[in-house]
């Protein structure tokens, strides 16, 4: 009987497809990772899990997923043999999982360098082209780029057959990464992005004047093979003039033999001028591997033993604070300068106040510093206690304004409640606030906000109305403006002037106030006055307003920051109060129902969802009560999700929902 996954594992596996994806395109297509190795190794290795567990998933889950898809600043081909991945292992365990089930126990170990994979096709004897992994089907066109790099020879020495496309690694040394960062402008976080970064260029160029070398280690399409295993295959590549791993190659015929060549290549990771982040162990046979075959994503006859991220010992020389621009505030490890796998670092992330107190970390001591992934420096543990050390104390009020620091009940984050003035916030806030469910001022973008505030012609959301009479001429001497565009954005400035009250309640930017909840304070109150003198039993007795939203409203309107922002705001602005008059009976399916919205869609976001359910009659809330008819769940569904199992609540899947939708006469 075919085992069914339930609402639970199919919202986890969704949102392990989901982060997965947008991890690689970070990875392969922008050359800018967002997470360490180990992160993304542990949650691919659990979608994995599932899908072995739940094998209709597997048909278009992580197990066939290669890559990214190409970018569209390339030209791009078709692989003439898919560009498969190699399946990760992370312990003698797992190795011996694999091992076991070989038919063949000659093995042949190769380094796992961590570059950027290629592949040059060679047409009797010339290259003719050079593609990118891109998404193991397709790839992207860096023909002329290969051609910069000396380790890919542009004609091929020795006996060659008619067609070979020959596969490998562009990386770059340590020392040339290092030099490449002290004469550039850009600064690369390690030797693969600064490999990745230099060989995507559009124009090859640029991609000369960086130092880039290359490995080969593979092959795939080729018209006469003329050797029979992986071994002999590195000899045949330098006779063709390429250069391979083989110095650190080393043939193995039993797990212990295995092990010894990990432990050993650890030992000496720090010596080899490159990155490496594992090992890849080949069934040597040729004929072997073919009779063995691949997964969807990648051969059977082969896997990496991958090793842990680089680790270092240093002293933590103070812990400082950084504002996002949400408000969340950051504690950053300031270190006695360390050189970790290549890379000089002074900094790591402490992720927050819990994180803290976990490692029972204080300023003086000794810390094991993780380039984790060998991406993103943190502190995983203290290494030697210092007698005189001191212990930090998280700040009340925000280092850049001023602002008290609050941290809502069951959350880990603590955060600047001085949403309207505080600079860190600033660009972010803006951004919400002409947004267009906001004020809705076109040509007020990101790079404009950005350039304003930077100059500080804008310091509150006030300042927006008196820009132009400002700072109008000197605007038209921008680049990027003129007389039309100052026109046309004082014209937008001045359409703004006048304001419904849900619309600028949404604009300021009260934590977990959205567009629905703010049409709910402003039906219920009518003025802003009302609202923000509202206490937090009165605004709790609104339906949709739970506990955490009356507090976040309150601390809002009680912040002095805040209050004089929204002073100075209200002398440049119209607000039309609202009607409060009882709302009209509304038909639809779920007409009289309450629903409540926990964790993240895969198809709809949190507005999009709301107003659907709010077509189709159903008033949504904020909070989980006995009133409560429906929770529609998503991925990461929390506290909601089992407060409503335990009062029995019906609880919907975005499958239920767009049932819903489509039993719908109102959509």
């Amino acid at each position: 009987m075919k085992k069914v996954p339930d609402l639970f594992i199919l919202s986890e596996h969704a949102d392990l497809l989901k982060k997965l994806k947008a991890w690689d395109v970070a990875y392969h297509q922008n050359d800018a990772p967002i997470v360490d190795d180990a992160t993304y190794d542990t949650a691919k290795k659990r979608a994995l899990e599932i899908e072995e567990q739940y094998p209709e998933l597997a048909k278009s889950g992580a197990s066939t997923h290669v890559g990214a898809a190409v970018s569209n600043k390339f030209k791009s081909y078709p692989h003439s043999v898919p560009m498969l991945s190699i399946s990760d292992v992370f312990n003698r365990g797992e190795v011996a999982d694999w091992f076991d089930k070989l038919s063949s126990k000659n093995v042949f170990i190769e380094l796992k360098v961590d570059g950027v994979s290629y592949a040059a096709r060679y047409e009797n004897g010339v290259l003719v082209r050079g593609l990118t992994r891109g998404s193991g089907v397709q790839g992207e066109d860096i023909t002329e780029n290969l051609k910069t790099i000396p380790d890919i020879p542009q004609k091929l020495t020795g006996n060659f057959p008619p067609v070979v496309e020959v596969r490998g690694e562009v990386y770059m040394t340590r020392n040339d990464f290092i030099v490449l960062n002290a004469e550039s402008d850009k600064q690369f976080a390690n030797p693969r992005n600064a490999a990745a970064g230099s060989l995507r260029q559009l124009n090859p160029a640029i991609t000369a004047t960086r130092k880039l070398s290359a490995f080969a280690y593979t092959y795939g399409e080729i018209s006469d093979r003329i050797f029979a295993t992986q071994s002999e295959y590195f000899d045949v590549l330098e006779s063709w003039g390429f250069k391979t791993t083989k110095k650190w190659a080393h043939h193995a015929s039993n797990l212990d033999e295995i092990q010894t060549v990990y432990n050993n290549t650890m030992l000496i990771r720090d010596e080899i001028p490159f990155d490496i982040d594992g090992l890849v162990i080949k069934v040597n046979e040729i004929s072997i591997q073919e009779k063995m075959g691949s997964r969807a994503n990648s051969p059977r006859w082969e896997v990496a033993y991958k090793f842990p991220a680089a680790r270092a010992i240093t002293t933590l020389n103070d812990i400082t604070i950084q504002v996002g621009r949400t408000g969340v505030l950051t504690p950053v490890a300031e270190l006695e300068p360390i050189n970790i796998g290549g890379v000089v670092v002074s900094r790591a992330t402490l992720h927050n106040a819990d994180e803290i107190k976990r490692l029972n970390v204080r300023i003086g001591d000794k810390v094991i510093v993780q380039r984790a992934g060998d991406v993103i420096p943190q502190i995983v543990g203290v290494a030697e206690t210092a007698p005189n050390a001191t212990d930090f104390v998280f700040p009340t009020t925000c280092p850049v304004c001023g602002g008290n620091v609050v941290q809502e009940s069951g959350m880990v984050a603590r955060r600047c409640i001085n949403t309207l003035g505080c600079p860190a916030q600033l660009v972010g806030e803006l951004e919400h606030f002409v947004s267009r469910k906001g004020f809705d001022i076109d040509g007020l973008g990101t790079k404009q906000l950005e350039n304003f505030v930077g100059r500080e012609w804008i310091k509150t959301p006030a300042d927006i109305f008196t820009l132009i009479a400002n700072h109008g001429d000197e605007i038209r001497r921008l680049d990027g403006f003129g007389d039309k565009s100052v026109t046309n954005l004082n014209s937008a400035i001045e359409n703004a002037r006048n304001i419904e009250l849900h619309r600028l309640l949404f604009a300021i930017g009260i934590p977990e106030i959205g567009v629905v909840t703010a049409k709910t304070l402003a039906r219920a109150f009518g003025t802003l006055d009302a609202v923000r003198t509202a206490p937090a039993w009165r605004l709790k007795n609104v339906d949709g307003i739970g506990d955490i939203m009356a507090d976040e409203i309150v601390s809002f309107f009680a912040d002095e920051h805040n209050k004089n922002a929204l002073n100075k705001l209200l002398k440049q602005i119209n607000v039309k109060n609202a009607d409060t008059s009882p709302a009209p009976a509304t038909d639809g399916p779920l007409a009289g129902k309450r629903v409540v919205l926990t964790g993240t869609l895969a198809k709809y976001t949190r507005d999009v969802a709301k107003e659907l359910l709010e077509r189709m009659g159903a008033t949504v809330t904020g909070s989980v009560s006995a009133k409560t008819d429906i929770v529609l769940t998503g991925a990461d569904a929390g506290s909601k999700l089992t407060k409503a199992e335990q009062l029995g609540i019906t609880i919907w899947s975005e499958d239920d929902f767009e049932q819903a939708i489509k039993n719908s006469e109102t959509i």
